[in-house]
């Protein structure tokens, strides 16, 4: 299914580009200080940094596209909602073992990916279909 994305759908896909750009290299470039203030394992935040890299390209991508296969937004949305639940299942895991400042930043991500997730709903919705 092809579409035109709204003005919604782009901002929020380059909204959450710009932000999980920020935050992935962060925890690709500072992962070391990060781990021991949030403790959570440095090699965790380090995968985690490296894995977004190309994802925030992904979503730059589709931001720019004039018209763009839903399934590729069906995608996003859905991979923000598994990081989020990802992310509140680590803490509950019992695998790590955050200070008080990992929990906040993990909880507070994860609110944040799943404000992107209904944002990019919405501007889904908005959407219109392109004629063939």
């Amino acid at each position: 299914m092809m579409l035109h994305p709204s003005p919604l759908l782009r901002q929020a896909l380059l909204a959450d580009a710009t932000t999980t750009g920020a935050f992935g290299l962060l925890m690709l470039l500072a992962a070391g200080p990060l781990a021991h203030l949030l403790g959570l394992p440095e090699m965790l935040l380090r995968v985690a940094g490296a894995i977004l890299v190309p994802y925030v390209a992904f979503l730059a991508w589709l931001s720019l596209r004039e018209r763009t296969n839903g399934a590729l937004i069906w995608a996003v949305i859905l991979g923000n909602v598994l990081w989020a639940a990802d992310s509140l299942l680590l803490l509950v895991s019992g695998w790590v073992s955050p200070t008080g400042a990992g929990y906040a930043f993990v909880i507070a991500q994860a609110l944040v990916v799943l404000m992107y997730a209904e944002l990019q709903f919405m501007g889904l919705r908005r959407s219109s279909m392109a004629v063939a």
